[in-house]
């Protein structure tokens, strides 16, 4: 294919030479003789012909159609990399914009700029800060300039003609460009800290301790920006790096007496963190061990509300947490195995809802054992325990209807059990989701936490981009297959409770599953409007009654 090309090409240039000729001839027969333009022509294809130039086949039009393309800028006007690698002329204009310089020669005169303005800098009586801006500019170039070049081996030997050449533009094996590379990511770290940027300090000192792990300096100073940012255990392991190079360095030394209860309080709360995690971990595999055995079908719903920042710029906080209705937030409650002292059984965290009034109650341990009547008659006595005038405690029960024998008692029905075994179903964003293994949960269980602030802001920031990001493919799913999120499934079918059942009968319904290891039941007074509504809404689909004995 190359072949043929050069051969159309030599075809062209041939072309344009018998061409040339013949005007030449002409112009030569004319009675006046060429003039100047035709000379000027003549010699700039003259020039043309033996340079080799003009358009091999294709070349032309190509070019052309790049031109008109409405996305092409040409290289001049390229403001990011991206834009200039797109213009297919990227080699070609830097060599052009950096002609009769080589990487190996500005690396070391850009560190020289840098070293000199950190001098000036320091000699600079009223603390002009823009002698450490330039030192940060001129590291930053020398640093892309040392990207760029390609490290010898080290069994290289070079010949005279390359050491002759190595004035103009050295060369460097990969130790001694990574050595050379950490020294001015260092550097910089050093502007940056008489800035004080100790985020970029940071930064800095990672990468030059990257490059060269010996570099004691890029230790000390990401040792000192540690300090200043208060991470106080990332300290306390920089001074521990490079007293393992240097291990009577007097700054190093001085700078551990300083932090060393910080580093060692903040060591200590991290090893209870790590116990507690696994601790916690221990109590998820426990539950979900007991769950699968018991058949207990556990769920999660979303601990976010957007894929990004600026989504819910439209949409006010009542709106928010309508959204989530009651199962937000996450109250970070387990079920519980009690000792044998205690019984042995296990008891979960509960909430009773009461949508017509807008309240709730938390109850934290609800024996498994134990009747929902017993629980409703300790909260809703009957009239008896009111005295004469039959008006309940509870302040918001205005119409005194809260009573044990008046509240009809329901679960809701998030998965239908034929619909639990199918992998395959699609998930609305707002639904609860079956967790389908022991993973699951524990990631589940771990994110919420760590969204509670639990774990740190960083591990905040993780488990919110984690959240989005399963969040989004719901989404996507969802819309794959409906074509909107506005196509929002049916509401939820719910299953009326029988006051006389114990809290195991409830679990064990083969149609429950428990959101957020939170088991929820709503409860409404019998004749309330609220509680017609609710029913002509939810689909009632059956009933949990007591065993009979």
């Amino acid at each position: 294919m190359g072949e043929s090309k050069d051969s159309a090409k030599d075809a062209l240039l041939e072309k344009m030479k018998a061409t040339k000729e013949k005007w030449d001839a002409e112009a030569d027969a004319s009675p006046d003789g060429p003039d100047e333009t035709d000379a000027l022509l003549s010699q700039a294809i003259s020039m043309a012909i033996d340079q080799g130039k003009g358009w091999a086949p294709g070349e032309r039009d190509k070019y052309l159609e790049m031109l008109l393309d409405d996305d092409y800028i040409p290289p001049l006007f390229a403001s990011s990399k991206e834009e200039l690698d797109n213009s297919g002329l990227a080699e070609a204009f830097s060599t052009l914009h950096n002609e009769g310089e080589t990487p190996g020669k500005n690396i070391l005169d850009f560190k020289k700029k840098g070293d000199d303005s950190i001098a000036l800098g320091r000699k600079n009586v009223v603390k002009n800060m823009s002698y450490y801006r330039d030192a940060v500019n001129h590291y930053y170039e020398a640093y892309h300039w040392a990207c760029r070049i390609t490290a010898k081996e080290e069994d290289f030997v070079p010949t005279p003609e390359e050491l002759l050449a190595a004035e103009d533009d050295p060369y460097f094996s990969r130790k001694e460009l990574d050595a050379l590379t950490s020294v001015i990511c260092s550097n910089c770290a050093l502007a940056h800290m008489c800035l004080k940027n100790w985020g970029f300090v940071r930064d800095e000192c990672k990468k030059a301790v990257d490059y060269n792990s010996k570099n004691l300096k890029a230790w000390y100073r990401l040792a000192k920006a540690y300090q200043m940012l208060q991470c106080w255990e990332e300290a306390g392991n920089a001074i521990d790096s490079g007293l393992e190079i240097e291990t009577d360095n007097k700054e190093l030394l001085q700078l551990q007496k300083q932090l060393d209860e910080k580093v060692r309080k903040a060591r200590l709360q991290r090893q209870q963190r790590e116990r507690a995690r696994a601790e916690r971990s221990s109590r998820i595999k426990e539950v979900w061990r007991y769950c699968k055995d018991e058949n207990i079908a556990l769920g999660r719903l979303p601990l976010v509300a957007t894929v990004k920042d600026d989504e819910d710029e439209d949409e006010g906080g009542d709106a928010m947490e309508h959204r989530w209705h009651h199962h937000y937030p996450h109250t970070g409650q387990l079920p519980k195995r009690l000792s044998q002292s205690e019984g042995g059984g296990w008891t979960w965290p509960v909430l009773f809802v009461y949508p017509s009034h807008r309240q709730s109650d938390f109850i934290a341990e609800f024996g498994e054992d134990e009747l929902i009547a017993i629980r409703m008659a300790q909260m809703f006595p009957e009239y008896e325990g009111y005295g004469d005038a039959g008006e309940t405690e509870i302040t918001w029960d205005f119409n005194n209807e809260f009573r044990c024998s008046n509240l009809a008692v329901y679960f809701e029905v998030h998965c239908l059990e034929e619909e639990c075994s199918d992998k395959r179903l699609v998930i609305h964003p707002d639904s609860v989701e079956r967790l389908i293994d022991q993973g699951s949960a524990m990631r589940f269980y771990e994110s919420s936490r760590a969204l509670k602030g639990d774990e740190g802001p960083e591990m905040t920031t993780v488990a919110r981009c984690l959240e989005r990001k399963h969040l989004y493919h719901q989404r996507k799913a969802w819309i794959k297959k409906h074509g909107s999120l506005w196509a929002k499934p049916d509401p939820c079918p719910v299953v009326q409770v029988h006051p006389g059942v114990t809290l195991e009968q409830v679990l064990r319904h083969k149609n429950l599953v428990v959101p957020n290891f939170l088991l929820t039941f709503v409860l409404f007074p019998m004749e309330h409007p609220a509680h017609k509504e609710f029913l002509k809404e939810h689909k009632c689909i059956g009933i949990v009654e007591p065993k009979e004995a």
